[in-house]
């Protein structure tokens, strides 16, 4: 994995928040959600930042990479670079 979405810095680009409201509690806060699970539990943050990308994604938010690993060094990667790999998840579709 040399690259990723780093949920925090995309939440707080998508919903214009500064950096110190990113913390996984005060996210599902602002989104109305309460924390599942035991808290630093790695199994149980992963399925609450994976319900927060999912909200994101709802509210319109395209999650991009933005993160990638280059020689041993973190790099950002801009918003405006063009995607590669797979496309952004969709969200299914559901029939009713």
């Amino acid at each position: 994995a040399k690259k990723w979405i780093n949920i925090r810095k995309s939440y707080g680009n998508f919903y214009k928040v500064p950096r110190n409201q990113t913390k996984l509690t005060i996210m599902l806060e602002q989104l109305g959600m309460n924390y599942d699970g035991r808290p630093h539990s790695g199994l149980d943050d992963s399925k609450n930042i994976a319900r927060i990308a999912i909200r994101m994604l709802q509210d319109g938010c395209d999650l991009r990479v933005n993160e990638k690993i280059h020689g041993g060094q973190l790099m950002t990667v801009s918003s405006s670079a063009p995607l590669e790999g797979a496309p952004a998840p969709q969200m299914p579709r559901y029939r009713n």
